[in-house]
């Protein structure tokens, strides 16, 4: 039979009578015990530990005593816990409710003696969940009735809390002018009217060395002294609380507190801002969607840029031809330079870094700890949703965060680095960066450079395509011709010498194609779907001089179908 360890637990609100030789707490730990010796053959055994909360009320889980059984149930030491009624527990119905999730992910069940509450049993559990429901149903009226009141206190204009828009300070349920912040705000505004442009003008405020006040949060941490990001310009330029107002979903309402900016500013800005895409230089290499162009230098810290080119095809495009995208070195683009400089396809790279970011904001938390972002419990749930919010938009290239967030990207030989600005990773992940931290976090993209025929391909570290490529038509092309060509041969319809001359090559490119039709079908398949090695195409798969028999060795020779 097995043991079923039991943890007694016992509380008294009050401080009287504890001073006696036997008083309450005594009377309750007797009784749970005479109740757990009378399942002995069960297997119950009362464990020696005493949970002992004297003058202390069921309102709070913050009791000694308590806190060292959850303890002692976190570590596995508990199966049963014994309590004399379900308020020496808790008196709170919310708190009955974290208490058993605890005990559930536990595995712990408790009864209560005097109320034939036992969640060992289908009875017990059923009144459990009855209890429960009442629980949730109490949390969600009480979520109606805040949000009833956020709503009601944002009608008439009051401040609701959180952190305050750069220029205010909090004054209770209004907000403060902060009279040098809101200068830097005024300023701002006035900015982008003269310049007309967010980029532009984070560069002149970076030029200008002004950046981000040092402000302190309500728990007396302090952030800013970085410089501004483009995410950053943006909320502000749209922030109606600038104009003495205060939103709410899509409602503003008159608030309490004094404009800064004035209402004709505020109008002219929202019309330039109507009319600019955030984060999308209005040229045509953003036109023709290379969203990093401008990010980009190779390693020797020579700048790439977005170019193009047309291919005439037999069946596809415009006119017959397609149009292929690359970020090439400037000084190859303009015939100045020495050597061949870098070209890499526009689609791989991309794809890279899009990939290597939403994944980084997919793992918030190891995303925090790079950066050196404390991690606060009561903020994970809104971190966790901020970030996968923020990761789905990456994905689905959206510019304006791409570009607020990503200050550069370096391409090395053997690995793509991704510069990111820290102040606006942390704005995206919900967070306030730390006074101390870099102002540039570097993230490692795990590809490198190779080199198919005369082209320069960015891989994965497998020799695999970064991004999912079309399959190759010129190598379906050969393997269709090899299945063919064996086909009339295996037929005895026509002779190597004869099937060379009616397709005008000579013979041993007829046998090299023919080959191809007993390669391995995993490799086909890959070829099929566009999963080739990239540094494998029609030429290599034809002139191959040693390919193997063997569908084990091919898959090993190519790095394909496995």
């Amino acid at each position: 039979m097995n043991r079923v360890r039991c943890a007694i637990y016992t509380r008294k609100s009050s401080d009287e009578g504890l001073e006696q030789a036997f008083n309450s707490l005594d009377a309750q730990r007797e009784a749970c015990a005479a109740y757990v010796l009378s399942q002995a053959s069960e297997g119950w055994n009362a464990l020696p530990d005493i949970y002992d909360d004297g003058g202390l009320s069921g309102g709070t889980l913050e009791r000694p005593a308590l806190q060292r059984l959850l303890g002692d149930i976190a570590a596995g030491k508990v199966d049963i816990i014994v309590v004399y009624k379900v308020d020496r527990l808790t008196r709170s119905l919310l708190d009955f409710s974290k208490l058993v999730e605890i005990f559930d992910q536990a595995g712990v069940s408790f009864v209560s003696i005097t109320q034939s509450f036992n969640t060992t049993t289908s009875m017990g559990r059923l009144t459990l969940n009855m209890l429960l429901s009442f629980a949730q149903f109490e949390r969600e009226v009480t979520a109606e009735r805040i949000r009833d009141k956020i709503a009601a206190s944002k009608a008439k204009g009051m401040w609701m809390g959180g952190l305050p828009p750069l220029g205010y300070r909090p004054d209770g349920r209004t907000l403060e002018i902060v009279e040098p912040h809101a200068a830097l705000v005024q300023g701002i505004f006035q900015r982008y009217l003269d310049i007309g442009n967010v980029r532009l003008l984070v560069d002149r405020l970076n030029a200008e060395r002004i950046h981000t006040p040092v402000r302190q949060m309500a728990n007396g941490r302090a952030f800013g002294g970085v410089p501004f990001s483009r995410g950053q310009i943006y909320a502000i330029l749209k922030n109606p609380i600038y104009i003495g107002e205060i939103p709410h979903r899509d409602q503003r309402h008159k608030g309490l507190h004094k404009a800064i900016v004035d209402r004709q500013i505020w109008d002219a800005t929202q019309t330039l801002l109507a009319g600019h895409v955030p984060g999308v230089r209005r040229r045509s290499n953003t036109a023709s969607g290379s969203l990093l162009a401008g990010l980009i230098v190779d390693d020797t810290g020579e700048k790439l840029i977005a170019a193009h080119a047309c291919r005439a095809v037999s069946n596809g495009g415009d006119n017959g031809k397609v149009r292929y995208r690359y970020y090439v070195s400037q000084s190859a683009h303009h015939g100045t330079s020495e050597g061949k400089g870098t070209r890499i396809p526009a689609r791989e790279i991309e794809t890279a870094t899009i990939e290597a970011l939403a994944a980084a904001f997919d793992d918030p938390m190891a995303l925090m700890q790079r950066t050196g972002i404390p991690l606060e419990l009561p903020d994970m749930e809104r971190i966790f949703s901020t970030s996968r919010a923020t990761a789905a938009m990456i994905r689905k290239r959206d510019p304006h965060i791409l570009r607020a967030i990503i200050a550069g990207i370096v391409v090395h030989p053997t690995e793509v680095s991704i510069e990111l600005l820290m102040a606006a990773v942390a704005q995206h992940l919900s967070v306030s960066p730390p006074p101390d931290a870099d102002t540039i976090i570097t993230l490692a993209c795990p590809v490198r450079m190779t080199r198919t025929g005369h082209r320069l391909r960015l891989v994965q570290n497998d020799g695999r395509s970064v991004a999912a490529a079309p399959p190759d038509a010129s190598m379906i092309k050969l393997l269709v011709k090899a299945h063919k060509w064996w086909g009339q041969l295996q037929r005895g319809e026509v002779t190597v010498r004869e099937l060379a001359e009616a397709e005008g090559v000579v013979k041993s490119y007829v046998t090299r194609v023919v080959r191809l039709a007993f390669l391995a079908p995993a490799i086909v398949d890959d070829v099929l779907a566009g999963r080739q090695v990239a540094t494998i195409d029609a030429k290599r798969l034809a002139f191959t001089a040693d390919l193997p028999v063997s569908w084990e060795e091919q898959t090993k020779y190519f790095g394909m179908g496995v």
